[in-house]
């Protein structure tokens, strides 16, 4: 099963329009469709709809949509030249806008590269704990998608002590995805507000506002390590971006975004918390 199939994406008589049906298995433990999940919906869309592969794409997150609504996706092919196409899609649920993601697509026969990001040093997938979530993911994007920890640490250890903004994990979807293409890499790439718990040793998180994808370069591997750097949190908001390295070292895409910070209903936030 490719991306996808697993996301759901269907066409229509229209190759401009597609829709995406809300599952449970695509949305959060809270019932809304996941955002990466969204962003990857869009990318698969554009990508099918120009024939190009994307360079960057970037999602900003408008509304909510939950289990049991159907998600419509327009694609606007705003140029298109002989190696790039820029393009837009706008997903909706009836006349409520969800996201709206802009993006660039194709390639350029172009003997020139470089990779000047290099992959931490860590210990393989196998070598690593299981990531453990809190209750509540039974059906949700989080029961489909296996993350081992590197660096960080179990949401039952976290103690309100602030780490330094990094958190590895090596994650993948098991049994789903055969290889990673851009849209796996759009789920992949969305666990930045995870990070906010880590950095601050807080029980929380964050609502995404926007997310940017930028991808460099494809290649075979099963798991994919996400290198979570949180820069800065303040006045309610977290900052912060994920290198997503394959097994091989190889630098696959970036991404970046801005999240509400946020608390778990059980956690009680103190002053230093939320200054």
């Amino acid at each position: 099963m490719d991306t996808v199939e697993f996301l759901g994406l269907k066409s229509s008589h229209n190759p401009f329009r597609w829709h995406l049906e809300v599952v449970p298995h695509i949305s959060t433990s809270v019932n809304f469709l996941f955002g990466g999940c969204g962003l990857a919906a869009a990318i698969s869309a554009m990508e099918a709809t120009t024939g190009r592969n994307l360079i960057w794409a970037t999602a900003q997150y408008l509304s909510y949509a939950r289990p049991g609504e159907v998600m419509d996706i327009d694609v606007t092919v705003s140029v298109s030249g002989h190696q790039m196409t820029q393009a837009r899609a706008v997903c909706h649920v009836g006349e409520r806008e969800i996201l709206t993601v802009n993006a660039a697509l194709g390639d350029r026969p172009l003997d020139l590269h470089g990779q000047f990001e290099t992959m931490p040093v860590v210990p393989p997938p196998d070598d690593c704990p299981l990531f453990i979530h809190r209750g509540l993911q039974e059906g949700s994007i989080n029961e489909r998608i296996e993350k081992k920890l590197v660096k960080g640490r179990q949401i039952a250890t976290l103690d309100k002590t602030v780490g330094d903004g990094q958190t590895l994990m090596w994650a993948r979807i098991p049994g789903v995805i055969q290889g990673v293409d851009a849209s796996a890499l759009a789920v992949l790439g969305d666990y930045i507000p995870l990070g906010v718990s880590q950095a601050m040793g807080i029980r929380g998180g964050g609502n995404s506002l926007d997310n940017t994808l930028r991808v460099v370069r494809l290649v075979p591997t099963e798991w994919v390590l996400l290198d979570i750097r949180i820069h800065a949190i303040d006045r309610g908001f977290a900052h912060g971006l994920v290198h997503m390295y394959a097994e091989d070292g190889t630098l696959m895409a970036t991404a970046s975004q801005s999240c509400i910070v946020r608390f778990w209903k059980d956690e009680v936030p103190t002053d230093k918390e939320v200054s």
